[in-house]
């Protein structure tokens, strides 16, 4: 993993416990900042899209179901602030958006794969 100018290892992140409704949504506090893997790109998000497919995996009626407690949010844009090793097209501070996020978008930094 190349360099991070990351000085905590904790973010805010919107969290379900339980599929349902909009009110299983939940703002932890707490919640730890995900490394990037080798093929991965830290992303500090600045916009997260609401796209139909969300809702219909928050309240479970979805085809695949993530396991529980996830992150939503799959559109993202955003600044990269640390890359993987096998990353070479990207670098800390280029801007970004993913159509495909692994962690979640409904958080301040997601986790995305290299394309």
């Amino acid at each position: 993993m190349k360099s991070s100018r990351l000085i905590r290892n904790i973010m805010k992140a919107v969290r379900v416990a339980q599929f349902g409704g909009p009110e299983v949504l939940k703002v932890e506090e707490n919640v730890p900042i995900p490394k990037p893997q080798d093929n991965q790109i830290l992303v500090k998000v600045y916009a997260a899209g609401i796209n139909p497919v969300d809702t219909y995996i928050r309240s479970g009626t979805y085809a695949v179901k993530p396991a529980l407690p996830y992150t939503p949010g799959n559109d993202v844009a955003g600044i990269v602030e640390n890359v993987g090793k096998n990353v070479t097209t990207l670098k800390e501070g280029d801007r970004v958006f993913s159509m495909r996020t692994v962690t979640g978008g409904y958080a301040q930094f997601c986790l995305t794969e290299k394309v």
